[in-house]
């Protein structure tokens, strides 16, 4: 059923460019809906609304939707039609049914709880790579409900050439730490344009009849952001790879020119840690795993290994901000010959067959830019760290200082006075709290960055003003 839904999906992105509705405002709606009657078949609807779909004839589409039948052979397209009740809140939000498909498999006995879950993370997928769509999913089997709205709340336009802008959904849902104030945490990612590589197509792909030109756009989006907080501990735990036309996050989710993200995993991009420089990216190592996150079990993920050595930020009881880093890589094919509707779509089932081919035979250059981008990406943090470094060695110089003057002292009362201003009995004890509240000022200065999302956080009680006070 998975694939099936892919296959519908891919036709309508496809109808969605060759029309160019560009407004990023427009109501874009679409509606997955799977249920059963008798329990024997699985029947599945997929409806579009919206002004993105305005001037939609069926009847021109008839030539691509006889060969989405004829490439649907497990499915039947007579099948009985939704519950018109269950139409009745999406048209209330986005209008009239622009297009209506419906389709029934037989074997509903395969739809087990983890196909309803792998589905979901298909959509959410293909909705980080389109966040102008609101997709509604709604799951119904023997006692089974499930009903899901993935809807986008950060969109950040990035302006590619020789295509259109990607819409992306660069929303993180990393909570702040309860100290940051309101407004001070941004919750979005800064997505970064890399460098378009061209492909060059396997002779195994052009005997099968793909021509034309095929490219990788790369973009990149590390998140949570800190870069309102340049002292702050980070620890990068993941990065995935998604191809959408392609996604990476260092997890891999692979997408065509439709913007329709593939299913099947890819065997170079799994190895791809073993042909990477981990010590040129400031990695201590890298190896591809499956991920336990099902909104990204569909990709492949790479997680990132730590180094076994003591964190004095861990020590103080200060957390360190865990980022993932997520590259999209971005398929593009153009050829003149192609522009049909129904070959547009079979030059995507092409791509995603012979994708393994494509890769392999760019081998080199795939993994050179994969190299390029990643380095690139992950430069400023390790530039943190190095800033970090110089901070902390400074903010030990600082507290020797303050407790050396404070224990070296004759004065009793300006003695006395250190010790009540900061709760303590004893230097020892100061000097422990001198560390503690010493960190916590630098790790959380806040520096105002006005390409940064603002939310609007509650401010805890416990504030850092009380400890501006003691330093």
């Amino acid at each position: 059923m998975l694939r099936e839904i892919q296959k519908v999906l891919r036709l309508i992105m496809l109808l969605e460019k060759q029309r160019r509705h560009p407004g990023i405002n427009n109501a874009r709606g679409l509606l997955v809906l799977l249920w059963t009657e008798t329990g024997a078949s699985m029947n599945c609807t997929v409806a579009a609304a919206g002004p993105w779909c305005t001037g939609i004839e069926m009847k021109a589409l008839q030539p691509a939707l006889t060969d989405l039948k004829e490439s649907m052979c497990a499915c039947t397209w007579s099948c009985p039609q939704p519950d018109p009740e269950e139409l009745c809140a999406f048209t209330d939000t986005y209008g009239s049914l622009r297009l209506l498909l419906s389709f029934q498999m037989k074997e509903a006995r395969l739809f087990i709880p983890e196909w309803c879950a792998r589905i979901e993370s298909f959509l959410h997928s293909f909705s980080s790579a389109n966040a102008r769509i609101k997709i509604h999913f709604k799951f119904k089997f023997s006692q089974q409900s499930v009903q899901r709205d993935f809807r986008v709340n950060s969109v950040r336009k990035v302006a590619c050439a020789n295509r259109p802008s990607l819409i992306l959904d660069v929303a993180c849902k990393t909570q702040p730490p309860e100290c940051v104030k309101k407004g001070c945490w941004c919750h979005g990612g800064h997505p970064v344009l890399g460098g378009r590589l061209p492909l060059s197509i396997p002779p195994e792909a052009m005997d099968h009849g793909l021509f034309g030109e095929l490219s990788v756009q790369p973009v990149t989006v590390l998140s949570p952001c800190v870069l309102q907080y340049p002292n702050l501990a980070t620890q990068l735990t993941d990065i995935q790879i998604s191809f959408a036309d392609f996604i990476i996050s260092l997890f891999v989710l692979v997408c065509g020119p439709s913007n329709v993200p593939f299913t099947g995993p890819s065997t170079l991009l799994q190895n791809l840690p073993a042909h990477l420089d981990c010590q040129e990216l400031g990695l201590h190592g890298l190896h591809c795993s499956s991920s336990k996150d099902p909104v990204h079990r569909g990709g492949t993920v790479y997680t990132v290994e730590q180094e076994n050595c003591e964190d004095p930020e861990q020590e103080s009881g200060l957390p360190t901000m865990q980022q993932s880093l997520l590259l999209y890589l971005f398929l593009q094919h153009s050829d003149p010959f192609t522009y049909q509707l129904s070959d547009m779509m079979a030059t995507e089932v092409l791509i995603e067959h012979h994708l393994e081919d494509i890769l392999n035979n760019n081998r080199q250059a795939v993994t050179a830019a994969l190299q390029t981008e990643l380095r690139n990406s992950l430069k400023p943090q390790n530039h943190r760290k190095k800033d970090q470094e110089k901070l902390r060695s400074a903010a030990e110089v600082i507290l020797s200082s303050a407790v050396s003057i404070v224990s070296c002292s004759s004065n009793m009362d300006f003695r006395n006075a250190c010790l009540n201003s900061m709760k303590v009995h004893d230097t020892h004890e100061l000097s422990a709290s001198l560390c503690e509240s010493l960190r916590r000022v630098t790790s959380w200065k806040f520096t105002p960055r006005s390409g940064c999302y603002s939310a609007q956080m509650e401010e805890h009680p416990d504030s850092d003003k009380p400890t501006r006070t003691e330093i």
